[in-house]
């Protein structure tokens, strides 16, 4: 006796969908819509579209040119990523803060040009990181609990396309 098939599975119409992963409708609004000629290089950056990945390479002779995600983000002033830092402890240890952040980008960004910090915003009572992906601003965020103890909270959108981190420490 053949067991039932669950709804999950006829509610699909034979495709099997296990996950938001294969869900076609949640998507990155800056993802490429379709693959893009190699080489292509981002005019703005200089990174190279290589192998199916962008990678910090030389500059192909004959390259196409396109600019990059982590680019289009910066220009449009639309991160994937916030990170805020906040606490009394933050105005005795900004600069070392800061510098975590900087470390924990150019390890990031080493292999991954599209993980980048777009802006840091240094208000009196908050210190506000823009990234341009959603991995490189829960990396600092562990990266300065590991460090400097505290709480975080994670928020990601519903889409999993945006994620908001709050670092918070008292004195």
């Amino acid at each position: 006796m053949k067991a039932p098939r669950s709804s999950i599975m006829e509610s699909t119409e034979g495709r099997r969908r296990w996950g938001r992963a294969e869900d076609k409708s949640n998507t990155d609004p800056y993802k490429q819509p379709k693959k893009l000629h190699e080489p292509t290089v981002c005019p703005q950056c200089g990174a190279v579209f290589h192998e199916g990945r962008w990678q910090w390479l030389e500059r192909p002779a004959g390259a196409h040119e396109a600019r990059c995600p982590a680019c289009h983000r910066i220009n449009d002033d639309f991160p994937a990523g916030v990170l805020t830092f906040t606490g009394k402890f933050l105005e005795q240890h900004k600069p070392a803060i800061l510098a975590l952040a900087r470390d924990q980008e150019a390890f990031e960004k080493h292999d991954h040009p599209e993980n980048r910090i777009m802006r840091i915003e240094d208000q009196p009572d908050k210190l506000v990181i823009m990234t341009t992906d959603l991995h490189l601003p829960r990396r600092i965020a562990e990266a300065g609990r590991r460090a400097f103890e505290g709480k975080l909270h994670f928020d990601y959108d519903e889409d999993g396309c945006f994620v908001r981190i709050d670092c918070h420490r008292g004195p």
